[in-house]
């Protein structure tokens, strides 16, 4: 591994992303840049077209997908001309981009919101580059990604911080200024990048519409998320996987179902999934192909590093059941059409994808990097029992199915990664969760929200005793998870901020930490 000075490089990008937006040119880069001036054309734009930064993902061993969107209007439909740009990019080995090594040529469409999706190959593994676009005479900032080590390397340790929630409107991305600053290979978002709500004027920022419903609108959304500096800062510094959860199309949507059936048409939903879909993928570095309608994004995908760590990532929403059961918040009380086993979750083909990927895994550490409360949680005192429906509760069988191959096929060391519920918990997944002294199976690791608020932590906090196999809960803070993984143990750090309202004025620190070793499921507290 590598060890960059990480804070002094983003300052370095930092300071030369803003003195290239206050020269409106080439000031600053003249020295740095390395590209060719010959152009077809020379576009013309009313600002500076990388608002939204440069971002990278999907790592693999031999490649990666850069990411950016030409946007100088960015929450207001993007304010670039209905026509092909051509916009050049590079790869280097030096952070001052005077070591080429990749470049080329591709088109931003206004077809697809003039974002820009690059998969670079012939990379060598588990190595640093930075990139840059440039589009007639401007110049992006410059973003640095890492390829995953090769499929079969000896690999002594990998570091990544995991992610989720990150409403607008209930706070700043604090946390995500200081992962800017961690050592790590890669940052997994686990759903809720952007909150499809309206303005909720009583927060510390604000949504810049109405609930969000066509194309342009899920477009400025993500647009406005993306102005963060520090979500930005964070993109440039790491490669990042992502996933979805609910809220980047609607509230608790499952399938072709919307939150509220009464109020939206199938027709409608099916209409509005297909726009956010689209406005997901233009504003992800994502290395997928969209149905020509968009009415799929195949977003489940594994990647593996070295002999150490598999991740299989899921998708709990695009293929799921509706859910079962009278809905009421946070939990409901239990019904026999919860445990239908033709209930599912993440879809049949999904599902057989992941315990085949299971199955023939040959790395040390087995992942599933998933959206929902994985583990059971009880919210009814004493014999009745009362779950949350929308997470794995609602699909006790299928969740059932995944647990008892786990427990009869036995892939090495599976640990389960989790966002959704805007806080930190840590659960042994058990056999028979109604059992305490059943079998611990796996590990399941749920992070905190980045910004999202939690007002049901009291509800979790207040049953903790109906649900023995929960280590640890907190959700009173928010932050996100750090993780290292070496062969012999796995460990995850709870890292939390001191506050979401004030950017310049936060603090971090480390809540908790855990341990899961090498043979043996279940975390353990470490001090």
């Amino acid at each position: 591994m590598n060890n960059l000075n990480v804070e002094s490089l983003l300052s370095v990008k930092l300071k030369r992303r803003n003195l290239l937006i206050g020269a409106g040119g080439l000031a600053g880069f003249a020295i740095a840049s390395q590209f060719s001036d010959r152009v077809i054309a020379q576009p013309s734009f009313s600002g500076y077209p990388f608002t939204l930064g440069v971002a990278s993902g999907d790592p693999l061993p031999d490649s990666v997908i850069l990411w950016t969107r030409l946007a100088p209007d960015p929450i207001r439909g993007g304010g670039m001309p209905q026509q092909n740009i051509q916009v050049r990019w590079q790869v280097a080995t030096d952070p001052s981009m005077r070591q080429v090594l990749r470049r080329g040529v591709t088109v931003a469409s206004p077809d697809l919101g003039h974002s820009v999706h690059v998969d670079v190959s012939g990379l060598e593994p588990d190595r640093y580059y930075w990139y840059q676009f440039k589009v007639g005479n401007e110049i992006s900032p410059i973003g640095r990604t890492r390829t995953a080590p090769a499929k079969y390397a000896n690999v002594n340790q990998l570091n990544f911080a995991f992610a989720s929630c990150q409403e607008y409107q209930s706070g700043f991305y604090t946390a995500y200024k200081f992962m800017a600053g961690e050592d790590l290979n890669f940052v997994v978002h686990l759903g809720d990048y952007i909150y499809e709500g309206g303005i909720n004027t009583t927060r510390v920022r604000q949504h810049n519409s109405p609930e969000i419903i066509t194309l342009e609108d899920y477009r400025n959304r993500h647009a406005l998320y993306k102005t963060d500096p520090d979500l930005q800062a964070a993109h440039g510094a790491f490669p990042w996987i992502v996933t979805w959860d609910d809220h980047e199309v609607d509230n608790n949507w499952a399938g072709f179902v919307p939150e509220d059936p009464d109020i939206q048409t199938p027709e409608q939903f099916r209409l509005r999934r297909r726009v956010a879909f689209q406005a997901y993928y233009e504003h992800m570095p994502i290395r997928v192909k969209p149905s020509r309608n968009w009415d799929e994004l195949k977003l489940y995908r594994q990647f593996t590093f070295g002999k150490l760590a598999s991740f299989n990532v899921l998708d709990t929403r695009q293929y799921r059941s509706d859910q079962p059961c009278l809905q009421t918040f946070p939990s409901a009380p239990d019904c026999p059409d919860r445990k239908n086993p033709l209930l599912t979750m993440t879809g049949t083909p999904q599902e057989r994808w992941l315990l085949q990927g299971l199955e023939e895994s040959p790395t040390r550490w087995n992942v599933i990097a998933q959206q929902i409360w994985f583990g059971q949680v009880d919210y009814q005192p004493g014999y009745e029992k009362a779950f949350n429906m929308d997470q794995w509760d609602g699909y006790p069988a299928a969740r059932q199915r995944i647990i008892d191959f786990i427990d009869s096929r036995r892939p090495k060391n599976p640990v389960i990664i989790t966002g959704d519920w805007h806080s930190f918990c840590v659960q042994d997944i058990k056999k028979n969760f109604d059992d305490p002294n059943s079998k611990t199976v796996a590990t399941e690791f749920a992070g905190t929200s980045i910004s999202s608020l939690c007002p049901w932590a009291s509800s979790v906090q207040a049953n903790l005793s109906e649900n023995p196999h929960i280590k640890f809960f907190n959700g009173d803070v928010r932050g996100y998870v750090r993780c290292q993984i070496k062969p012999n143990v796995w460990q995850s750090d709870y890292r939390t901020v001191s506050t979401t309202t004030d950017r310049f004025s936060a603090t971090i620190n480390n809540l908790a930490s855990f341990i899961v070793e090498n043979g043996r499921a279940g975390a353990q507290q470490i001090s």
